[in-house]
């Protein structure tokens, strides 16, 4: 299983999102700090979760790294994340 994949089961699990995308961006940082030959190190996610209505930005946030915290104290160096509740979606 991909750290992709892992990131999707994951935060598919805890957060039931309407949408989720997750793209590897690892070949972007090819020489960064954090980057590793193998990639899967930078990703970047955008996730609609009714589990977002009525939350502050910084505690998305807050709840997603929860969710990913193993992940990103390993592999995973950098996460460009994205959440939003359904209704602010159809704005971006």
């Amino acid at each position: 299983m991909t750290i992709a994949d892992t990131i999707r089961a994951k935060l598919t699990a805890a957060l039931a999102p309407d949408a989720l995308t997750i793209e590897d961006e690892s070949a972007k940082h090819a020489g960064h700090a954090g980057a590793r030959p193998e990639g899967e190190t930078h990703f970047r996610v955008r996730i609609v979760s009714r589990d977002f209505e009525g939350v502050s930005r910084i505690e998305r946030q807050r709840r997603v790294y929860g969710v990913l915290a193993e992940e990103l104290r390993g592999r995973v160096h950098a996460l460009a994340l994205t959440a939003l509740a359904p209704e602010e979606a159809s704005d971006r």
